[in-house]
């Protein structure tokens, strides 16, 4: 079995959730069972709707909370006729706004009903209140799952504990909480932390050797994995750049603080994967350099693509899309700042932004502010695979990238690249000045030097390139990343370790 350790995942989920999804399929088409381990609470969404959108099975996944209980991961088919059977013969009046259905008893009792939706009548949460105050929450999938109990301390409703449950409604297990301190008490054991909890979860595993266990998020539970793993093999995925390049010197390195702790503990570690040929030299030399180790370090890509894909249509012409978390580190604001300047020379130029996140109000008002409605649009969290085909390039203001999924589905449709010379997303997909533009960037480059740059490359893109050369060329770069190889390179590994 091949267990993979993640901490949480969401509806704009980022690379690390993609390249867990890339992998599952790639474990499928090999035969590898694996599941993929969750270790954050998910207060305000059931787990199982956020991993199916990215394409998990359910029976892949494994939540900690539940795991210790007989329920399974399930979507949502408790119905708010299935509440109501809950409830007394209290009478009560029903209102509903959206995605919640208040059921008010009056005095100061009521039910805050969350739907799964704004037009569903499946249930995912319940808050009760009772005189006014807050006292319980009720968590749903096909049965309840677990319940929290609150009371009001310093002016406000206070979660002071967690109870899970079995199908038939009896308790597994309880969480107590105080503040900052948790307390995890089973039947037979009291835990005194999460890390505990997570300890004794990977200890209750039962692994052999025949087991691998795949850290792509360590913060705060990778020394339970290390210290339980019996004689399972450990490895770690290094998904972002492993150390800061501006505070590293011929006697210090500065790493990059999410893999501090399983680098220093290489002796422990049986494998690092890196997502680029060109971020496992790097990281090979420093091991050397700076710890005096050798560990087996492989570079497989994080994601793949089954297939090269080619436009049914013509393009459209002079334009450009980019897809990414609306995140700061993504630099989206340049991007669309460099496609109005730009749009000054090239008068039919057009952008479509795909993705969500916390940038995306902000975004918009950027458009509107410069009257950009007409040619660039948001377009959301949407399936890409047969949407890149469609446009002329990709453009990517991404100042920080380990792998880049995005970038290689674009060169999977022929796309050629503008982005910044950052490692290693760029530099993996894009032969500066045959199928696309790497900009100089080092992290004091002005923002307003950033956004000329991107808009000279642009217009250097449209008005002086071959375009149907530089599509040429993409896909020959992206042959060596279709999913049949990376199958190969997983292969490969797993005979290795076991």
């Amino acid at each position: 079995m091949i267990y993979n350790f993640n901490l949480g995942i969401g509806w704009a989920s980022s690379g690390v959730e993609y390249a867990q999804a890339y992998r599952a399929n790639i474990f499928r088409r090999i035969g590898c069972e694996a599941k993929f381990i969750f270790v954050d609470m998910f207060p305000t969404e059931n787990i199982e709707h956020m991993t199916a959108n990215m394409g998990f099975k359910d029976e892949e996944i494994m939540w900690i909370y539940t795991w210790f209980t007989d329920t399974h991961i399930s979507e949502v088919t408790f119905t708010l006729d299935d509440l109501k059977k809950t409830i007394d013969d209290r009478p009560y009046s029903q209102t509903r706004e959206g995605k919640k259905v208040r059921l008010d008893f009056g005095n100061g009792d009521f039910y805050t009903v969350y739907m799964v939706d704004d037009t569903s009548d499946k249930v995912h949460r319940v808050e009760i209140v009772s005189g006014n105050c807050l006292i319980r929450k009720d968590y749903y999938t096909y049965c309840r799952i677990y319940s929290e109990y609150y009371g009001p301390y310093e002016k406000r409703a206070h979660m002071y504990q967690r109870r899970f449950f079995n199908e038939d409604g009896s308790t597994a297990y309880e969480e107590i909480n105080d503040e900052d301190s948790v307390m995890y008490k089973f039947r037979d054991k009291v835990l005194f932390s999460k890390e505990e909890f997570v300890a004794y979860f990977v200890k209750r595993l039962e692994l052999k050797e025949d087991d691998i266990l795949i850290v792509d998020r360590s913060t705060g539970i990778g020394q339970a994995i290390l210290q339980n793993r019996g004689k399972a093999k450990v490895g770690v995925v290094v998904h972002a750049d492993h150390y800061s390049e501006s505070s590293t010197d011929d006697d210090y390195i500065r790493w990059n603080n999410y893999y501090e702790y399983e680098f220093a503990q290489n002796k422990y570690v049986d494998f690092y994967i890196t997502a680029t040929e060109f971020q496992r030299q790097i990281l090979k030399e420093q091991f050397k350099k700076y710890l005096n180790a050798e560990p087996d370090i492989y570079a497989i890509p994080v994601g793949s693509i089954d297939e090269l894909r080619y436009p049914s249509t013509e393009r459209k012409k002079h334009s450009l899309v980019t897809a990414s978390r609306l995140a700061s580190e993504k630099h989206v604001d340049w991007a669309l700042q460099a496609v109005i300047n730009a749009k000054k020379v090239i008068t039919d130029l057009s952008f479509d932004i795909y993705g969500k996140g916390k940038d995306e109000d902000r975004l918009k008002k950027l458009i509107d502010d410069n009257d950009a409605k007409g040619y660039i649009s948001l377009k959301g969290h949407q399936n890409l695979d047969d949407v890149y085909v469609q446009y002329d390039a990709y453009l990517s203001a991404s100042t920080s990238e380990g792998f880049g999924l995005s970038l290689l589905e674009a060169i999977g449709s022929g796309l050629p690249i503008i982005g910044f010379d950052v490692r290693y997303g760029n530099r993996t997909f894009v032969r500066d000045g045959e199928n696309g533009h790497i900009i100089p960037y080092d992290d004091e480059t002005d923002a307003k030097v950033c956004i000329e740059r991107l808009t000279q490359n642009i217009v250097k893109m449209f008005t002086e390139d071959d375009l149907e050369k530089c599509h040429e060329i993409s896909y020959e770069i992206a042959e060596t990343f279709l999913t049949k190889e990376v199958e190969k390179k997983w292969k490969t590994i797993i005979e290795t370790l076991i």
